[in-house]
């Protein structure tokens, strides 16, 4: 990779399957933006793209079509709105995620977030990494997404204000599944960026590129990673808690209520994202949230109806809602990544109608590689577009790996090498 491009990388942006075109990232802390920058990122997409968002399942926002000449501009942009993106793609922490957004500790794990983003986004001194580093904060650990990060931090109690976490370490998806390791119990918020800082500083010491920090789990076995981490000066260091005037934008839960609009993976034209925007502004005092499975949500005060609140913006907005509603998170495979197989959007809207009555009940995940960016290790059923085989006239078509996620832990394999034709049989008949 040429020098410009690791830069680009750390700007946040990836070149598309499409040559000539870029994609750019964009990073909300626990995936809450407000309003206003949901604006500006559509009026972004507007000018320089093809007028389409793509949410991610870590709560980020991706530009699809920008041309390499209206980057920097582009970046400007954001910035104009307080938004950035050093530090989405490549050898850097990435944007800090959340998939507890509708927990009633969701303010403090945000607040959280907002510091860790502001601490490691741009800081030189965790950039250049081997790969990516990904850190994740959950009101709890039902979802399994603390098992995915590099670091996972799950809220452990309140005790007089003050927030602990437990931490867990080297997690990570993609060709080589592996559940994080339980770190340490119930620590201290003051103590959660200096334990941050010794994992990353052990992780660039010790792992070559691209490893992730998995690699150093399996290297050195836990009780080793662990005796390192600990030996580093920052892991003893404390920083003071957060003080002084409440900086999450999310109101405190009581009596406020959670509306969330389905996106088809997760692609939103810049019309009906600055739609959501001003539902915003009227419903949720200016704040909306990506999800982790790739939707927006608000919350809504307790005189409001969502039920009714969904159909106007439906109807406003064009989105169409699927009865009953089926999770399932998309990537967007090979219509504009360069690692896709598959071409996720079309795969999945083929299958939806094929689901049985048992399986609408489930959460589901369709990724165009073995990246697993859709995480589907984490769904009820995960389909994976794991190789593309040629057939008797030499057309190559993708072959499909299914995991099932039946306990606390990673989906595990459960049918490989699967066509579309035979996963559409399968689907009618899972239970």
């Amino acid at each position: 990779m040429s020098a410009a491009g690791a830069e680009y990388r750390l700007d946040g942006i990836y070149k598309q399957r499409q040559v000539g075109f870029y994609m750019q990232r964009i990073k909300l802390p626990a995936g809450v933006v407000s309003a206003g920058q949901a604006r500006a990122i559509s009026a972004v997409s507007i000018r320089f793209g093809q007028g389409t968002v793509h949410l991610t399942t870590r709560g980020s926002m991706e530009i699809h079509w920008l041309k390499e000449e209206d980057l920097p501009q582009v970046k400007r942009e954001l910035v104009k709105a307080g938004l950035t993106s050093r530090g989405a793609c490549g050898g850097a922490v990435r944007g800090i995620t959340c998939g507890s957004q509708g927990a009633l500790g969701f303010p403090v794990l945000e607040t959280l977030a907002r510091r860790l983003h502001r601490h490691f986004s741009g800081n030189p001194r965790f950039e250049r990494l081997p790969k990516k580093f990904k850190i994740g904060l959950e009101a709890d650990v039902v979802g399994g997404r603390h098992l995915i990060q590099d670091v996972g931090l799950v809220l452990a109690g309140l005790e007089g204000g003050e927030a602990h976490y437990d931490v867990w370490i080297a997690g990570g998806l993609g060709r080589e599944p592996q559940a994080a390791f339980l770190f340490a119990e119930d620590v201290a918020e003051e103590r959660i960026i200096p334990t941050v800082e010794a994992i990353l500083k052990v992780y660039a010491a010790h792992a070559p590129p691209p490893k992730r920090l998995k690699f150093l789990a399996n290297r050195f076995g836990e009780a080793k990673l662990r005796e390192l981490i600990e030996a580093e000066a920052s892991y003893r260091e404390e920083i003071p808690a957060v003080s002084g005037l409440s900086e999450h934008l999310v109101p405190r839960s009581s009596g406020h209520q959670r509306l969330e609009l389905p996106i088809f993976a997760g692609k939103l034209t810049s019309e009906q994202l600055s739609a959501i925007a001003d539902a915003a502004d009227r419903l949720s005092d200016g704040v909306l949230m990506v999800t982790a499975d790739q939707n927006i949500a608000l919350h809504v005060a307790p005189d409001v109806d969502p039920a009714a609140e969904l159909i106007k913006l439906q109807q406003l907005t064009g989105i169409v809602l699927t009865s009953p509603a089926i999770t399932f998170r998309i990537c967007p495979g090979s219509h504009e990544c360069l690692m896709g197989l598959a071409a996720t959007r079309e795969v999945a809207g083929s299958l939806m109608p094929h689901i049985s009555d048992a399986g609408k009940k489930m959460s589901w995940a369709l990724s165009g590689c073995a990246n697993s960016c859709s995480q589907p290790q984490l769904a009820d059923v995960g389909i994976v577009a794991s190789r593309l085989t040629a057939d008797n006239a030499g057309l190559k078509t993708p072959r499909f790996d299914i995991y099932r996620r039946q306990n606390s832990g990673l989906g595990q394999k459960i049918h490989e090498g699967l066509t579309e034709l035979e996963l559409t049989y399968l689907l009618q008949h899972f239970v």
